[in-house]
């Protein structure tokens, strides 16, 4: 034994666990080959997401695992740059209290930063990790802190670069958009980033058709899209929520048969087009405008071999997951400036610094190649760190998601407008 302090798994704060099952934090094992300990010291990091399985919250429990099975593959080919890789991951419950928590503990065990991580509470989890200096690498987008905060690296634009390619998507096909957004602060933004690229393209601004998060029918809501669409097009950014939408669509039956339908990642994904039928799924025809390429690009091919191999069966690493995908470029990131610091002891603050200097990410295709100086972000005061205002889009087809236009669509300019 190490001597160590193990952590209950009771905790409120959720679990530990190392980056090799579970053994680095309990042991002394995890030597690489060609390596010795006083040349590359072991690099620790953390990832957080609700695990929630079994619950009405929002589970994203694959990426957790995606960071260990990411953790097997880099120390069994020698590390990153000669550097063991350690992942603590912690459940934050969908709580602000569980990411606070979550926060400070990687405070506490001294990470040299958060990567590829979920959390819906920003002002809960940066707080702390701005006092320790902590860059969060790639978080997945859920709260507008991330966008903002000096020690924030995102890997994609968020809901907001979501909704604005999604007005762009839908406005070569429909003449009217109904808009189903959630009744909150960050719902309220919503319509004026659709409206400005259905603007540039002459068309009225979206019927803005308010919901509550949550709830467990939309009749009301999706009657009134179909009213106000016409023959045009419905897009609903619900979250978990999408699913429920579309079911109250649905068992409107013919009233909504001229409608096209639309949504954004996060909203809709391979994983739910699954669930619910694949090509008899009710989103068959959709447009959906995501981050990242189709599920079913080659690109993916390099994280779908990593997942086999490594994540031991764990059917929580879907890698169809838009959180799975984030999580994986994110600890990409992770490798790219790892390698550019070229040192024997890797810390938060030196990784903030080479980020915030330059260092370039190339994900294989997957986004564009990332960089986080000052002059990289798209200058926009509310996204002020994103770098990466590209989107996809994407159709279902067959009960699979796949591209509906080659490349990627910089959505920058409507971030601008819009903001």
């Amino acid at each position: 034994m190490t001597g160590r302090r193990r952590i209950s798994p009771h905790r409120p704060y959720g679990f530990l666990t190392s980056a090799v099952a579970g053994t680095l934090l309990l042991s002394g094992c995890g030597s690489l080959p060609g390596a010795s300990e006083s040349s590359r010291k072991p690099v620790t990091v953390m990832t957080w997401a609700p695990d929630t399985s079994g619950t009405d919250a929002v589970n994203m429990a694959g990426m957790p695992a995606m960071a260990r099975a990411y953790a097997r593959w880099t120390d069994e080919r020698g590390g990153i740059d000669g550097h063991e890789l350690r992942v603590l991951t912690c459940s934050e419950e969908d709580t602000p209290e569980g990411a606070s928590k979550c926060a400070r503990l990687a405070a506490d065990k001294d990470v040299a930063a958060v990567v590829g991580s979920y959390s819906r509470h920003g002002r809960a989890f940066l707080a702390p990790l701005e006092a320790a200096g902590i860059p969060y690498i790639g978080g997945y987008g859920a709260s507008a802190e991330e966008f903002t905060s000096y020690i924030s690296y995102p890997v994609n634009g968020g809901l907001a670069a979501l909704v604005a390619g999604n007005g762009e998507q839908l406005a070569d096909d429909c003449g009217q958009v109904a808009l189903v957004r959630p009744d909150t602060l960050v719902g309220d933004s919503l319509p004026g980033l659709l409206d400005v690229s259905l603007r540039e393209r002459r068309l009225p601004k979206a019927h803005d058709i308010r919901a509550p998060e949550e709830a467990t029918s939309y009749a009301d809501q999706a009657a009134e899209a179909i009213e106000e669409a016409g023959d045009g097009c419905v897009t609903a950014v619900l979250g978990d929520g999408t699913e429920t939408f579309f079911d109250s669509f649905r068992r409107l039956g013919d009233a909504g048969g001229g409608v096209r339908i639309s949504s954004v990642a996060g909203s809709v994904g391979q994983p739910l087009i699954n669930r619910t039928g694949g090509p008899s799924s009710p989103f068959e025809g959709a447009y959906v405008t995501g981050w990242y390429p189709a599920p079913g690009d080659a690109r993916w091919n390099k994280m779908r071999g990593v997942i086999q191999k490594y994540a031991f069966g764990d059917n929580k690493v879907d890698p169809e997951d838009t959180g799975v995908q984030t999580t994986w470029i994110a600890y990409t990131a992770l490798e790219a400036v790892i390698e550019a610091m070229d040192r024997p002891d890797i810390w938060a603050g030196g990784v903030s610094v080479n980020l915030n200097r330059g260092t370039e990410v190339d994900t294989g295709g997957l986004t564009p190649p990332l960089r986080w100086r000052f002059q990289d972000g798209v200058g926009s005061r509310a996204h002020a760190r994103v770098v990466n205002g590209q989107v996809t889009f994407q159709v279902v087809r067959n009960g699979r998601l796949t591209a509906s236009k080659k490349g990627f669509v910089d959505v920058t300019d409507t971030l601008l407008d819009a903001g």
